[in-house]
């Protein structure tokens, strides 16, 4: 193993646009941002889409080709993955760092796991007040161990085994997903369109519609895990509640919005920010949680009509996420208002075909669940390999 700093192994270090252009409705030439770059995969998710003249002049910035390295450099630092297909006409934005590797040097997927092992280093030396971030200077005089190609060559094999197990885990998960869409589908028809001429309503017919709270002013969040969690709107994803960043609030605090706490089996509707018009159920392990006021809950008014299950996918769905987005405030920050909720139209079949639907999506949970803890175990083995091989 030699040390050498990340100038030494590569023939150009840039970033992205420090101002983006305005770019245009839809073209053949994309800008991605960090959003778009996960560890050895980058995504097209809503890019920036520029005009031909607009990404020439940018790409003579960056010029992207097959064996560059992007890394993200601002916010979520230190995830890189290669340029490895021909993906077209892409360029990036400031958020990203595009490497050239020397090929005498260093193979491309060798610098993209090298990279990866630093990813602690980086979110140690992130600057920033708003949103921290590594610069070109730092990344360039950044040492790291390179060994020779033949070495790099076993190493990337190696590591490349266990990404393809992990590509192939998380595309099997997406596939639940996907399975669980056609069979609501297969089984409740065009939900706008009312293709089964099932009997029809709005949500306000059989639900209250109650908000969340705000943290009273000049309260906060607890530094430590207590027995009041506050549920975010940023933690409201695929159908349930992400665990991971959870946020929690003192006695105190709870004593001042007790009452916008949530059960476990309620359903939930975001209706503020990026997630707006999600829908979910509350997890046994959030019972009593309280709820952000950037969501809603439903409380049934009678007896219980929909299973949650079957009412959070059906918000969920392509048409109804559809008359959402028609009908949302987009000044500023997205919103919905609580009495559009309230008005979105709601089918109701037979509650023993909900409960069938309902059934069928816990036996994909059930898998997919399993899915995900292989998956963990394996990032956590290519996470201790990359350490051992790069440290």
């Amino acid at each position: 193993m030699k040390k050498m700093k990340l100038s030494e192994i590569c023939t150009e270090i840039t970033d992205g646009s420090h101002n983006p252009p305005k770019g245009t409705a839809k073209s053949d030439f994309l800008m991605i941002s960090s959003k778009n770059i996960y560890d050895d995969k980058i995504t097209f998710e809503e890019p920036r889409y520029l005009t031909e003249e607009e990404f020439e002049k940018e790409n003579r910035r960056t010029n992207i080709g097959l064996g560059d390295v992007l890394l993200t450099i601002v916010g979520t630092v230190g995830r890189a993955a290669v340029v490895d297909k021909n993906i077209g006409k892409i360029t990036v934005q400031r958020s990203v760092a595009v490497l050239h590797p020397n090929k005498d040097i260093c193979e491309s997927r060798y610098l993209m796991y090298l990279l990866m092992a630093q990813k602690d280093y980086f979110g140690q030396e992130a600057r920033g007040a708003a949103q921290k971030g590594i610069y070109l200077k730092q990344l360039a005089g950044t040492e790291v161990s390179v060994c020779k190609m033949s070495r790099q060559i076993n190493i990337v094999r190696d590591l490349d085994k266990i990404s393809a197990l992990i590509r192939a885990g998380k595309e099997f998960v997406k596939k639940c997903g996907d399975l669980v869409k056609a069979r609501f589908v297969e089984m409740f028809g065009d939900v706008i369109l009312n293709s089964f001429g099932w009997k029809t309503g709005v949500i306000s017919d059989y639900y209250q519609v109650k908000g969340g709270k705000r943290i009273p002013k000049g309260m906060g969040y607890s530094d430590e895990v207590t027995n009041h969690p506050y549920l975010r709107a940023a933690d409201m994803k695929n159908e349930t509640i992400i665990e991971k960043d959870i946020h929690y609030i003192d006695e105190n605090v709870f004593q001042c919005i007790k009452k916008y706490t949530v059960k476990a089996g309620d359903v939930y509707i975001t209706n503020v920010g990026v997630n707006l018009g999600m829908a979910g159920i509350i997890p046994n392990k959030f019972d009593g949680a309280n709820l952000t006021e950037n969501a809603v809950k439903l409380v049934p008014k009678t007896e219980k009509v929909m299973e949650g299950l079957f009412l959070a996918h059906y918000i969920n769905s392509s048409g109804i996420q559809e008359y959402i987005n028609e009908r949302k405030m987009a000044v500023g920050v997205p919103k919905l208002a609580i009495f559009r909720i309230e008005s979105i139209p709601i089918i109701l079949p037979p509650k023993s075909l909900q409960n069938e639907f309902a059934i069928f999506v816990h036996q994909v949970d059930k898998l997919k669940l399993s899915v995900t803890v292989s998956l963990e175990k394996m990032e956590t083995l290519r996470a201790a390999l990359i350490q051992k091989y790069f440290k």
